[in-house]
C-alpha cells in the first residue's frame, strides 16, 4: 500500500519534466524563427514597399547600413524605422558615384569606345642611306699619273659631266707619233687603219684619235669626268699619285633615289613581307610625306638593337633627303582589320595586367581588366574585356596610376558594399547639424531626440552621439533642447558642437 504513492509520485516527476522540456524546445524555436524573420536578409528580388509600391531590394538602418532585412519594421539598433533600398536607385550597382563637380576638378575626361577599320601596320624608324645599286665608279685602263685633282674631298656633290681628275698617260704619246708619221708619209689607209686599232686596244678614246687626225698633235692627258649628278662617296687618289689599269679613282652616288632601310622590332620580323606599303616622314618636316614598298627583307637581326632590317627605294627626285636622315615609318599591310580601339592613355598598365575605367550606364564607375594588342597611333586596340560604345575614362587615372594604387584602390572600387565610403580621394569629413531634446548623458555620449537630418536622409529619431573625450561639453543636461554638430568618423557619429537655444540658452 504505502509503494503505490510512492510510484505515483515519482511518475508525476517524470512527467513535469518532460512537459518542461517539450516547452522549453518549442519556445526556443519559435523564438528562433522569429529572430530570424526579422534580421535575416530575404533571397527574394520581388520585395515591395506596401506604402509606395516600387520594387525594393531590402530594408536596412542607415546607421548599420551593411544590416539587411527583407520587411519593413523597427530597427533593432537605433529608435527609428528601417528604410527601403529601392530597385530603381541603383542600390544593386557595383563602382564608385563621384560628384560631377569633383570630375570637373579632378579634369576626368571620357571616351568612347569604337570600332574602326584599320590596317594590319605598326610604326619604326628608318634611315636613308645611298643606293648602292645605282652607284657609278669611275676607274682608268691605263697606266699613268694625277697631274690635277679637280674633286677635293669625299662626300663632295659633283654634277654631271664636271672633271673629277686629269690623268698624264706617258705610253698614250708613241703610237700617236707613229700613227701621225704614217700619215704624214702618205701611207696607204690599211696602215693607217691598224695603227688606229693599236691605239683603240692601248685605250685611246675615239675622241683623242679623231682630234690626233683635225689637229695633228699627239695628246698624252685625259679628263675624267662625273657620269651622273651626285655625291662622290670616294675618293681614293691625290694629285701626283700613279694609277694603274682597273684602279677605282672615285665613286660616284645618284641622289635621285635612296633606300630607306626600316629597323623592324623583333617581335614584328614574321610579320613583315615584300610588297607591303610604308608612308615615310622626316622629323624636321612632317608635311613632306615619302612613299614606297618594301623591296626585300635582309637577312639576320642586329645584336645590339634586335632590329630585323627592311630595305625600299624612294624616289628623291627633288633632291630633299640626303643620307643618314632619320624618318619616322607607317608599315601598312594591304587589307584593313576591323579592330576595337580606345585610347592609349586611357589603359593603365602595371606590368601584370592591363585596366581601364569604365563609366556605366548609371554614372558610376568602375575598373574592368583588358587584353590590349597593338598601338594604331595614339590609340590601342582591346582583344577582350570591353565592348563597342562603351564609356572609358580618358583622364583623371592619376588615382590609381601606379601598381601600388591598383592593389589599394581597385579592390575597394570592385565591391559594391562599401562603396560609399570609397567614392573619391580623401577629403576632409563632412559635418552634419540638427536640433534636439537632451536625453541622457554619460562619460562616452549623449543621447538626442533630434529632429530630422535631410542631408543624411534621416528622419526624426533618438539615437546617442559619441563625445570627443569625456569631459567634453560638461554643461550639457538632461532635458536641454540643444544645437549639435556632428560628423561621420570610424566609430560611428561624434559630436563637435553642443550649444543650449530657446530659453535654455
Amino acid at each position: 500500500m504505502t509503494q503505490k504513492p510512492l510510484m505515483r509520485a515519482i511518475s508525476a516527476v517524470f512527467m513535469a519534466a518532460a512537459l518542461l522540456g517539450t516547452g522549453y524546445f518549442v519556445g526556443t524555436q519559435h523564438v528562433s524563427a522569429s529572430g530570424a524573420n526579422t534580421v535575416a536578409v530575404s533571397g527574394s528580388s520581388n520585395l515591395t514597399d506596401p506604402k509606395t509600391g516600387r520594387s525594393v531590394l531590402y530594408w536596412h538602418d542607415p546607421m548599420v547600413p551593411n544590416q539587411h532585412f527583407d520587411k519593413p519594421g523597427k530597427s533593432p539598433f537605433m529608435d527609428m524605422q528601417l528604410e527601403p533600398v529601392y530597385a530603381d536607385e541603383g542600390g544593386g550597382s557595383t563602382g564608385i558615384a563621384i560628384d560631377p563637380g569633383l570630375q570637373q576638378n579632378l579634369g576626368i575626361r571620357y571616351a568612347t569606345v569604337r570600332r574602326e577599320e584599320t590596317t594590319e601596320g605598326f610604326d619604326a624608324v628608318g634611315t636613308t642611306q645611298f643606293d648602292e645599286s645605282q652607284a657609278n665608279v669611275v676607274q682608268t685602263r691605263v697606266t699613268g699619273y694625277i697631274d690635277r685633282l679637280y674633286a677635293s674631298a669625299p662626300m663632295q656633290r659633283i654634277a654631271k659631266g664636271a672633271p673629277i681628275a686629269s690623268v698624264f698617260v706617258p705610253d698614250w704619246l708613241a703610237p700617236q707619233e707613229e700613227y701621225l708619221a704614217l700619215k704624214r708619209g702618205g701611207m696607204d689607209n690599211s696602215l693607217l687603219e691598224a695603227s688606229r686599232a693599236r691605239m683603240r686596244a692601248l685605250s685611246i678614246p675615239d675622241g683623242v684619235i679623231a682630234s690626233l687626225d683635225r689637229t695633228g698633235k699627239a695628246q698624252t692627258h685625259i679628263v675624267l669626268a662625273s657620269p651622273e649628278t651626285g655625291v662622290l662617296s670616294e675618293l681614293n687618289v691625290r694629285d701626283g699619285a700613279q694609277v694603274v689599269p682597273g684602279q677605282t679613282l672615285a665613286k660616284v652616288a645618284g641622289l635621285a633615289k635612296l633606300w630607306l632601310i626600316v629597323e623592324i622590332p623583333e617581335n614584328l620580323a614574321l610579320r613583315v613581307q615584300p610588297g607591303m606599303r610604308v608612308d615615310a616622314a622626316f622629323s624636321g618636316d612632317p608635311a613632306q610625306h615619302f612613299k614606297g614598298q618594301i623591296r626585300e627583307i635582309l637577312p639576320g637581326i642586329s645584336a645590339t638593337s634586335r632590329t630585323l632590317q627592311a630595305r625600299l627605294e624612294i624616289d628623291n627626285a627633288a633632291l630633299r633627303l640626303t643620307p643618314g636622315m632619320l624618318m619616322r615609318v607607317r608599315v601598312d599591310a594591304q587589307m584593313p582589320v576591323s579592330r576595337l580601339l580606345v585610347p592609349s592613355e586611357a589603359v593603365i598598365t602595371t606590368g601584370k595586367r592591363s585596366v581601364v575605367i569604365v563609366k556605366n550606364a548609371d554614372g558610376r564607375l568602375q575598373p574592368a581588366v583588358v587584353t590590349v594588342g597593338n598601338d594604331v597611333g595614339s590609340d590601342t586596340e582591346v582583344i577582350s574585356g570591353l565592348n563597342d560604345g562603351e564609356t572609358v575614362v580618358a583622364s583623371g587615372q592619376f588615382l590609381i596610376d601606379s601598381e601600388a594604387s591598383l592593389k589599394s584602390v581597385l579592390p575597394r572600387l570592385e565591391g559594391a558594399a562599401g562603396a560609399s565610403a570609397a567614392s573619391v580621394p580623401s577629403v576632409a569629413a563632412q559635418t552634419y547639424e540638427t536640433t534636439g531634446k537632451v536625453e541622457k548623458v554619460s562619460a562616452a555620449d549623449i543621447t538626442f531626440s533630434h529632429q530630422p537630418v535631410p542631408a543624411l536622409g534621416w528622419g526624426a529619431m533618438t539615437m546617442a552621439f559619441n563625445k570627443p573625450s569625456s569631459g567634453a561639453f560638461p554643461d550639457v543636461k538632461p532635458g536641454q533642447t540643444v544645437h549639435f554638430v556632428f560628423r561621420q568618423s570610424d566609430d560611428g557619429y561624434q559630436l563637435t558642437k553642443v550649444e543650449p537655444v530657446g530659453d535654455a540658452k
